[in-house]
């Protein structure tokens, strides 16, 4: 029983064990690690430039991480507190984000060490009090941002009291009850301040006093604006500056609100943005009273709610004549079938250079309203609802309108005819610029009017499959990008920048119909190839952007594109060398083209067959002088002559076998001689070898039968065949070497058959006989065998003195016994 439960435990210790080496293998992933030495988790993902993405990783603390990084990022984890250890040695930190985080308390000396640190940003967390020691050791800080923290107050002693670099600064939120006039002590000059201070309650006036210079000014005083006008215009009479740009958020007007308190510091502001505003009729008639004649040069107005009629009949006198640009996007009338205000708002466009009308759900711009804008030269009625029918009524027949226009931008409508669109430009005889992108344009008429004075057209991301001279010769810049175009083949003589990209081009467009072309982009295509006599055709070309096609990385484009990636070019390739990626071949897909080395099988075949061929060539002669050199060929050839003649002998065997004639062996020698050494063969060695030798008269011998080819071998037949025939009916092989048999063509015949035969029947069966002094290395090296045999056999010697002769004749007899005889 304890035994089981054991098993368990460990069963269970090991189902643990193995949950928690898959977390730490897994850990590294979600860049997080738990440092052993004190429990902290640790972060690696920190890129080339040392700057450490560690945002989003459910962090509970400040995480370790290596001190040179120069960037900091822990951005929306659940950090509650930051301990006076957890940042120590990050000297060289430049950027710590702590935004989107729970931190409610931070140690005095937490930021002490960050000697370094230029933007600090402790937004969105839960810090309900604010200490000036944070701050004490951040003597070059450029920006921090406070926002939307609980507290309610800055605190006290002044909290950026040393912070004599700081330029940007974002504080408040809606917590924010108090701004005293030294909570800013110590900040001199801004390029940027943010205020949140919707539910503020006291501000002392000056506290923004004496910051000088003030780049721009963001503040959010909803509950000021509506409940103490008084106090918010305190707060706006100190940041108000002709050089400042004065954004208000999150303004709720739905009444008339009193405009005396306003009117001196709105006298000052130049420029004005008003974000997230709600206004009534009345709240509408009182802004522009707030304005009337005031040198306000830009209102721009982002987020606009109206909630009445549109009748503002009282603001219709209202100057705004040194106003040059008026912008409004995102316009919502709440009760759109009663809004009528069109005929009131003769002051708001009479004047403006620049109007902007954008995302406002308007359908219609009568030539009523177009011809109150006499010195209009920038309209922009983008991302609205014009049709070509509306857009027809946008210039008067009978009066001249928007006669100084020279941008138009109409883009995001629902228009479909360019016929309309050419009919309605032709009209307006200083139109330069024309933006008409993201409409539902298909087609394109065969020709079109346009006013001559147009020089850029944009018809991007509309629905474009050909294009025709419809398009004006006088164009300069053309944008034809992201639609369905396949060729681009129009002359346009002044063309200097053209831009193709997101269409189907397989190729560039012919350059010789753009002369004064300087720019080409066209990217995204499905550019397979394009290379130097391409772009040579552009006879201006500077700047070519490519990139992202479906490259076919052959060996000359890329060769071509890498010598441009470097510069080497007269052409810039602008777009890097990352956008540039191989499609095809599949082994090269997804590789950048800059990192492509192709081989020389590849680039040059027809240069690496022919040295191949030079080489195997070379190769071949040199094995062949080294083959004839080891004499490889003449034994290729005697091997196949002895498998052929062996073949047929065997043949033969068989065949007599079967007739039961006379057995194989009928001769005790074959003799192989020269042919000038026949004299000494018929005097001597056939009489002493074929009689009855009567010179040993106690062991007299029997007669041997010896092969010799002018009397045994078979007229009519092959040589190759008798002296086969003639070896293998043999017992032995007598070869009588001397000079004349080494120089005897017969005899190397015979040589090279026995040279086969000695390895079947072993060395015992040659004989050799020298009639005169002859060594070893006279006789050819491919007789390997017989050379050896000289070296390792005892041979006979014809003796010259007749004395000595009885006793070699003797001897031979004794070589060529029979096997019989031998055991006799």
């Amino acid at each position: 029983m304890d035994s089981s439960t054991d098993r368990k435990a460990e069963t269970v210790c090991m189902r643990h064990l193995t949950i928690l080496m898959l977390i730490l293998f897994f850990s590294p992933i979600w860049g997080e690690t738990v440092n052993s030495d004190n429990g902290r988790p640790s972060c690696s993902r920190c890129d080339l430039h040392l700057c450490c993405n560690c945002s989003y990783n459910g962090f509970t603390s400040i995480p370790v991480v290596t001190d040179q990084a120069l960037i900091l990022n822990l951005s929306f984890n659940n950090i509650s507190m930051v301990t006076q250890d957890d940042l120590t040695g990050h000297v060289r930190l430049r950027v710590l984000d702590l935004h989107g985080n729970r931190l409610a308390a931070i140690h005095p000396i937490a930021f002490d060490s960050l000697w370094s640190l230029e933007e600090l940003d402790l937004s969105d967390n839960l810090l309900t009090v604010l200490n000036h020691r944070w701050f004490s050791k951040l003597e070059i800080l450029l920006q921090l941002n406070l926002l939307n923290n609980p507290y309610s107050t800055l605190g006290s002693p002044p909290l950026f009291l040393g912070l004599v670099r700081l330029r940007r600064l974002m504080f408040g939120g809606p917590d924010l009850k108090e701004l005293r006039k030294e909570d800013l002590s110590g900040v001199t000059n801004l390029d940027e301040l943010t205020v949140h201070g919707s539910n503020l309650a006291r501000y002392d006036s000056g506290t923004f006093g004496n910051i000088w210079p003030l780049g721009s000014v963001t503040l959010s005083l909803r509950g000021p604006f509506s409940t103490q006008p008084m106090m918010a215009a305190a707060l706006l009479d100190d940041v108000c500056n002709p050089e400042t740009q004065i954004t208000l958020l999150d303004i709720h007007w739905k009444y008339s609100f009193p405009i005396q308190p306003f009117k001196e510091s709105i006298r000052r502001i130049r420029n004005l943005s008003l974000h997230n505003l709600l206004m009534s009729d009345e709240a509408t008639v009182s802004l522009m009273a707030l304005i009337d004649g005031v040198p306000l040069r830009s209102l721009s107005i982002v987020g606009l709610t109206l909630t009445g009629e549109g009748r503002w009949i009282h603001a219709n006198w209202t100057d705004l004549r040194s106003m040059d640009e008026f912008f409004v996007s995102d316009v919502t009338i709440l009760d759109v079938l009663k809004f009528a205000m069109t005929v009131q708002i003769k002051f708001l466009l009479q004047h403006q250079k620049k109007l902007s009308i954008i995302n406002s759900k308007m359908f219609l711009l009568s030539c009523y309203l177009t011809k109150l804008m006499v010195n209009t030269q920038y309209l922009d009625v983008s991302n609205n609802l014009l049709t070509d029918l509306t857009l027809s009524y946008m210039v008067c027949d009978d009066v001249e309108t928007l006669q100084k226009l020279r941008v138009l931008n109409i883009s995001g409508n629902p228009l479909k005819s360019l016929s309309a669109l050419s009919h309605l430009a032709t009209k307006l005889t200083r139109l330069t610029h024309l933006e008409v992108s993201r409409t539902g344009y298909s087609s394109m008429p065969p020709s079109c009017s346009w006013p001559s004075t147009l020089r850029y057209l944009n018809i991007s991301r509309a629905k474009l499959t050909t294009t025709t001279p419809c398009l004006p010769k006088s164009l300069q810049v053309l944008d034809l990008s992201y639609n369905e175009l396949k060729e681009f083949v129009l002359v346009l003589p002044f063309l200097r920048e053209l831009h193709l990209s997101g269409n189907k081009f397989l190729r560039l467009p012919p350059g010789g119909s753009y002369p004064n072309l300087q720019t080409l982009t066209i990217q995204s295509n499905t550019l397979n190839i394009f290379g130097l006599s391409d772009l040579q055709s552009y006879r201006r070309l500077e700047n070519l952007e490519a990139g992202y096609n479906k490259f076919v990385c052959s060996c000359e484009f890329v060769t071509f594109l890498r010598s441009q990636l470097v510069g080497s070019g007269d052409i810039k390739i602008k777009d890097g060398k990352h956008s540039y990626v191989c499609d095809s071949p599949l082994y090269l897909q997804g590789m950048a083209v800059g990192q492509v080395n192709l081989s020389i099988i590849q680039c040059q075949p027809v240069l690496f067959v022919s040295v191949s061929c030079g080489v195997a060539l070379f190769l071949g002669m040199l094995l062949s002088v080294l083959l004839w050199r080891c004499h490889a060929f003449w034994y290729l050839k005697m091997t196949w002559a002895w498998l052929k003649a062996k073949r047929e002998s065997q043949q033969r065997r068989r065949q007599k076998n079967m007739e039961g004639s006379e057995p194989l062996l009928s001769y005790d020698a074959f003799v192989s001689y020269s042919e000038r050494d026949a004299s000494w063969v018929e005097n001597f060695l056939v009489p002493e070898m074929e009689e009855q030798s009567d010179t040993d008269s106690v062991n007299p011998t029997s007669p041997l039968t010896l092969c010799l080819h002018k009397r045994d071998f078979l007229p009519g037949h092959w040589i190759m065949d008798n002296i086969m025939t003639a070896i293998e009916r043999s017992r032995r092989a007598v070869f009588v070497l001397s000079e004349n048999f080494v120089q005897s063509d017969w005899c190397r015949y015979e040589l090279d058959f026995s040279h086969f035969w000695l390895f079947e029947a072993g060395g015992d069966a040659a004989i050799l006989i020298l009639l005169e002094p002859l060594s070893k290395d006279a006789i050819p090296k491919r007789f390997c065998k017989l050379r050896k045999l000289m070296s390792s056999t005892t041979y006979l010697e014809w003796p010259q003195e007749e004395d000595r002769r009885p006793e070699f004749w003797r001897s031979l007899r004794n070589a060529l016994k029979r096997d019989d005889e031998l055991e006799n």
